[in-house]
């Protein structure tokens, strides 16, 4: 690539494809969370929208009270996204599945009280009531209907749940960054595909050629013109810039896929470490202790 493009891409982005100091990969399109909150319930159940830990209980508090019919607060640790929970709840509570030297941290002090922070809300009533087998489509489900008031989810909500309905029958809903704990900055889950190019050996014209391609595909306006069209969210900053200009519903997914995270992918043991997080917050679930739980996982992850 120029370096002229190079230099447009979200940093996060380029290191989540870093393997041994070298990027193989370069971000395409892009997506993000955030927390979607039905308007009308909360207003009814008289409750702010809330930013931390102790105003999102709350809040769920005072749904329940205001109607037991309705879930508060959507949580999918099922085996399709249960890795997506473990995420958000400890890069909210200062927590990560790795410290700075790529070293796994799976049962720091922080993921353990984010997880136990979650099932107490399962505990209390707080959620939908079955998380492991809930999966994001049901909750999407529910809160397309009003039976969930508060979950987290991708930008692609929206169509979603309008799909097949008039206006008049979509719920008012509106979204917010992901509530967080202690002070944190809220911190949102990024997903990307990514371009790979393989050389083989290419020519000296061939890989000028390649170069040439990439500055085309990621011109400002051609690549944000082509992410609005597709419904997904720029990995570039230029890019962003432009999208939410031009379309003023987008510009809060701008800032918000800004300073995203990921998951530690390129970590030969991630496929273990997704199923072990998933398979401890289920046990958490019915009553197993988190920290005993995430000190077995790190250790299983750690000497193998």
């Amino acid at each position: 690539m120029s370096e002229e493009t190079y230099a447009k891409m979200y940093p996060a982005f380029l290191e989540q494809s870093v393997v041994d100091g070298t990027v193989w990969a370069i971000p395409d399109l892009a997506s993000a969370r955030a927390m979607y909150y039905n308007v009308d319930i909360l207003e009814a159940a008289g409750v702010k929208v809330p930013t931390t830990w102790d105003e999102l209980k709350a809040a769920c508090e005072a749904i329940k009270a205001y109607d037991p019919n309705i879930y508060p607060w959507g949580i999918d640790m099922t085996t399709d996204e249960g890795q997506a929970a473990f995420a958000y709840y400890i890069w909210n509570n200062g927590g990560d599945f790795t410290d700075a030297n790529g070293e796994w941290t799976l049962n720091s002090d922080e993921n353990v009280a984010a997880i136990e922070y979650a099932i107490s809300l399962v505990n209390a009533g707080l959620t939908n009531s079955d998380p492991a087998n809930d999966t994001r489509y049901n909750l999407q489900d529910m809160f397309g209907t009003g039976k969930v008031a508060m979950m987290i989810g991708p930008n692609s909500i929206p169509t979603y749940i309008s799909d097949g309905k008039e206006p008049d029958e979509v719920i008012n809903y509106a979204f917010a960054a992901i509530p967080t704990n202690g002070g944190n900055a809220s911190v949102s889950a990024g997903v990307m595909d990514r371009f790979m190019c393989f050389d083989n050996n290419h020519s000296p014209e061939k890989l000028e050629a390649i170069k040439t391609f990439f500055d085309y595909f990621y011109d400002d306006a051609r690549y944000s013109e082509w992410v609005l069209m597709e419904g997904f969210l720029p990995a570039t900053s230029a890019g962003g810039e432009i999208v939410a200009a031009s379309d003023p519903s987008m510009a809060p997914w701008v800032e918000i896929v800004g300073s995203c995270k990921f998951y530690p992918t390129a970590k030969a043991e991630w496929a273990d470490v997704k199923q072990g997080v998933i398979k401890a917050e289920q046990q958490a679930l019915l009553g197993g202790n988190v920290k005993e739980l995430l000190d077995n996982l790190q250790n299983e992850i750690t000497a193998g």
